[in-house]
């Protein structure tokens, strides 16, 4: 699937680039620093040839050193001005590209944090990482680097030729006529080359994609032994990036010696026409020699104008992508009373909070997904007193996630009201419900850095004698120590140093540490061995008591003591009641715990209940 739909704008739009008034605006004081800076740097690079006119005539033609001595202080008193005007310029540069990038990151980061579950679920991780790291780098680096030389540019040409004409408006008219023919010839080429710059990019996305499924599925492919495939899916895109730099060389291979060509035309014809009008006794010599410096440093700016503006034309697409990210729509959010209220999720009002007991009630709702055309739920009615457990059962794919994430807001209904406490939640801030939330998943995600950390990111302000505690309860302790440095081990990005049931412990104490009102355990202990299960389940009857819970089952063991069992088919609650009474009406439910049943026997024992051993040798 193409996520990358923003197209390749060929023209300059006022409109894309008014999109970083944000972001400029607290660096505007820099760039006008910048460019007064840059101003008086062209005025020095203008400058300078002219000392070269000075000391052909006041002392190589006369051949006199007369003088010199003054003529030498002040030329190296501009040199100096010229470097700490550069210091100090390329010093705002750098600050404006690092603020710049750094404003992006963190409006992108922060955006990120506000987007709904459903964003992550259909956006792909690599797309989000662009747009939040390469396209912020591009923009910042464009606009502290390439817009303020594209002044430089202008004042340094416009200087030079105000300078030729104030010396020799003959000689001035030859370098008037060359500059089209150099604008027109760079531009031709700089449109091609900003073509092929565009397939180079898009080509080198697709081979770091490439790179990053080659490791992280490294696993998988060697299983599946597709080494061969995957390695011919890689030369097929390498080839494609080959063949355009390819074409990129030989563009330059044209265009540069092209450049030089008529450079060296139109010193040669300076020099021509210059050097009968010195034999004339019309020019000065000095005078010849600035226009010699100027013919040969005023093709710089020209070439460099060009390139700039293809540069923006190509930062244009940045510009979007990064401004389409910043423009997801939240789809669920507080309204503007709510926050004035409660607070955000980024400066919280918790004096305003009020406690949660845990009673939900599911009012006449209705939910379809954001994308979706049916409804999933149609007309849904459920209550659950505060200290209920829940246990949600189906097929896998059958849509028990979808009443969990209604309840937890992650999704809201369509038409209807999930009351908590007997308020509709939409009346009071999401992170008033989410924070009390503890909330483990089937696959479990732990953050870089030690485990004891890991933990007491379920309650930042939590003693270590609470995170051991938290640890212990859940059988985690067992885990930690077998570690080498205990609670202080590193686990890894992503937690990758532990296997998935020793981190799933570990979500485990999280979530407890955190000591939530509301439980959510998403098929939580499928990833963990039948000992630690049942460790884990003599634990969690304990933590539950008191609390409203929600179990998603993959084992249906685990659920038979539940106060509510809902059996989902096809996004849609088809029976509900009891463990027993569900039995009881050998419906749906009484057939998957039979066939759950029968193979956990086959798996424990590698026989059928009845005693037939199976097929397995």
């Amino acid at each position: 699937m193409e996520y990358d739909t923003i197209p390749q704008q060929q023209s300059f739009s006022i409109a894309t680039w008014k999109r970083l008034g944000p972001f400029v605006k607290p660096v505007r004081g820099r760039i006008v620093l910048a460019l007064v800076l840059i101003l008086l740097t062209a005025v020095t690079d203008v400058i300078l040839p002219l000392f070269t006119k000075y000391a052909v005539d006041w002392f190589i033609v006369p051949q006199t050193t007369s003088g010199i001595v003054p003529f030498a202080l002040a030329y190296l008193a501009v040199i100096a001005v010229q470097g700490v005007l550069v210091i100090f310029f390329c010093r705002h540069c750098m600050v404006i590209e690092m603020e710049m990038g750094r404003q992006m990151r963190t409006a992108c980061f922060t955006h990120l944090q506000k987007l709904s579950l459903t964003y992550y679920n259909q956006t792909p991780v690599g797309y989000i990482l662009a747009r939040v790291m390469s396209d912020t780098d591009r923009i910042s680096s464009v606009v502290a680097w390439g817009i303020i030389m594209f002044f430089w540019d202008i004042m340094f040409m416009t200087g030079i030729i105000i300078s030729m004409f104030i010396l020799e408006w003959r000689l001035a008219l030859i370098i008037i006529f060359i500059m089209p023919i150099i604008g027109g010839v760079t531009f031709f080429f700089k449109s091609r080359l900003l073509k092929v710059n565009r397939e180079i990019r898009s080509v080198n996305a697709k081979i770091i994609g490439a790179y990053n499924e080659g490791i992280t599925g490294a696993k998988t492919s060697k299983t599946l032994v597709i080494e061969d495939q995957l390695t011919e899916e890689f030369s097929g895109v390498t080839g494609k990036f080959f063949s355009a730099r390819m074409r990129e060389t030989r563009l330059n291979a044209v265009f540069i010696p092209l450049v030089v060509m008529i450079g060296s035309v139109a010193a040669a014809l300076i020099l021509y026409q210059g050097g009968h009008m010195v034999m004339e006794d019309v020019l000065a010599l000095g005078t010849l020699s600035v226009f010699l410096s100027y013919v040969l440093v005023i093709l710089e700016p020209v070439q460099q104008m060009a390139r700039i503006f293809s540069e923006c034309l190509a930062a244009q697409v940045n510009i979007e992508r990064v401004g389409d990210l910043l423009s997801q729509d939240e789809r669920i959010t507080d309204t503007p009373e709510v926050q004035a209220k409660y607070g955000d999720i980024f400066t919280p009002k918790r004096e305003n909070w009020e406690p949660i007991r845990g009673d939900i009630r599911f009012q006449d709702i209705w939910f379809k997904y954001p994308d979706g055309d049916e409804f999933v739920l149609e007309d849904f009615n459920l209550e659950i007193p505060a200290g209920t457990t829940v246990a949600i059962v189906g097929q896998t794919g059958a849509g028990k996630s979808t009443l969990v994430n209604l309840a937890c807001r992650f999704l809201e209904p369509t038409r209807g009201k999930v009351l908590i406490d007997g308020k509709d939640y939409k009346e009071r801030s999401l992170l008033w419900l989410q924070s009390r939330l503890g909330y483990v998943l089937q696959n479990p995600h732990l953050f870089s850095g030690t485990v004891m950390e890991n933990i007491r990111y379920g309650k930042l302000d939590a003693t270590d004698e609470a995170v051991i505690a938290a640890a212990k309860l859940v059988s985690a302790d067992r885990v930690v120590e077998k570690l080498e440095d205990g609670y202080n081990t590193q686990v890894g990005e992503g937690g990758d140093r532990l296997s998935t049931g020793e981190k799933q412990l570990i979500s485990f104490a999280r979530a407890v540490l955190a000591d939530p009102p509301i439980f959510v355990l998403d098929e939580a202990t499928s990833s963990i061995d039948t000992e630690t299960e049942g460790l884990i389940q003599n634990a969690i009857s304990h933590i539950l008591q008191g609390r409203t819970s929600f179990i998603i089952a993959h084992r249906l063991s685990t659920i038979r003591h539940a106060d509510l069992i809902l059996v989902v088919e096809e996004g849609k609650i088809v029976e509900q009641g009891s463990h027993d009474q569900l039995m009881a009406s050998r419906g749906r439910y009484h057939g998957l715990y039979t066939t759950m049943m029968l193979r956990e026997e086959t798996d424990l024992h590698g026989f059928w209940p009845d005693g037939d051993e199976t097929d397995e040798e």
